[in-house]
């Protein structure tokens, strides 16, 4: 008897599952949510693979989150027919990025480094830890790994429930309201509609973000958190100074030896955090310096009058419309000042 049950069981099992996540799904689908893709490294090794398109045909973007959302992709295809290949890293430092492609003799294209100083200028390696994981991931994944995230695509492609950070059990629990303990990094409770990603690895903020204040005061805080964190360590000098721009004029150079071409930009902050930036960084002592010790072209945004006052709904990163007016801007600088054929 009981061996004829099992089949039923199994099947009431599978209908109760079923039922669970298409309620789960159409619940976050009413509140507003779409789908979007999982920024994790294998996402990023997947355009890691791509860059080895000739350099008229692509151009590579290496930085940190405000890259992530400012550069907006489709308007730079549209308007270049040039392949933006996105390998920025939220919250981390492009260094090793920028070594990465620097040891791959097969690099010869074109790059473009964001930089955000506090990032970028970074010594304690804290911001190298997700790029060091993205890294080995396209050198060592294996066939089952590639396999998975080709299957993987289309479900991310047309189910919310299967958004990592906000809506699985373990980012669910993440953001269960319970106190810090000392001495730990406290956990980074962004709301849902800062952190879309797509497949092209851009950010973008939701409609819904950009008309919350709350949401937006929410993002300030933890800005404002991390910013008072961070002025209990110096800004590195010195020696140290010296060593972070000799190992980026060592990339660089390798890279423009084997005939690519190197360029760094400074996308928009905003408000307070701008004003700790410019206070942190000078911009001849950091800025300045990268680019004389580099001899790489520049683009810093306070030096151009369409781009200069651009305001940050959250001051550190543009929303998808500003995003589309930094992205003309960006290229038609590039076109016209720095000589790039796109």
């Amino acid at each position: 008897m009981e061996k004829k049950l099992q089949p039923k069981a199994a099947l009431l099992a599978l209908i109760i599952v079923v039922f669970a996540l298409t309620s789960w799904e159409i619940c976050l689908r009413a509140r507003g949510y779409t789908p979007d893709f999982d920024d994790g490294p294998e996402l990023w090794a997947d355009k890691r693979g791509m860059v080895y398109e000739p350099s008229d045909k692509a151009t590579v973007f290496v930085g940190s989150s405000r890259i992530k959302y400012d550069l907006d992709i489709a308007t730079w295809q549209k308007s270049t027919g040039n392949h933006a290949i996105q390998l920025a890293m939220v919250g981390s430092s492009p260094l090793l990025f920028l070594d990465d492609l620097a040891r791959d003799p097969l690099f010869k294209g074109r790059l473009v480094v964001d930089v955000t100083e506090f990032l970028f200028f970074d010594q304690s390696g804290h911001y190298d830890v997700d790029p060091a994981e993205g890294i080995k991931h396209y050198h060592k994944s294996t066939l089952a790994q590639k396999a998975s995230f080709i299957l993987d695509r289309p479900l991310e492609e047309h189910l919310v429930l299967l958004n990592k950070n906000h809506f699985s059990l373990s980012g669910m629990l993440n953001r269960f309201p319970v106190n810090d303990r000392p001495g730990v990094m406290p956990f980074l409770n962004f709301p849902e509609g800062f952190e879309g990603n797509n497949f092209d690895r851009q950010n973008y903020m939701t409609p819904e973000f950009l008309t919350r204040p709350d949401e937006q005061g929410q993002v300030k805080g933890i800005w404002a958190m991390l910013g008072k964190m961070s002025s209990a360590v110096p800004p590195v000098s010195g020696k140290a100074l010296d060593t972070i721009m000799q190992r980026v004029k060592t990339d660089v150079d390798k890279i423009k030896a084997r005939g690519g071409d190197v360029i760094f930009t400074r996308t928009p902050s905003s408000g307070p955090f701008l004003a700790g930036e410019t206070m942190g960084y000078p911009r001849q002592k950091y800025w300045e310096k990268l680019l004389s010790g580099t001899g790489c072209k520049g683009i810093h945004f306070k030096d151009y009058p369409a781009l200069a006052n651009m305001q940050c709904p959250e001051f550190s990163h543009l929303s998808p419309a500003a995003a589309t007016i930094f992205t003309r801007n960006l290229i038609d600088i590039l076109q016209k000042e720095k000589g790039w054929k796109l």
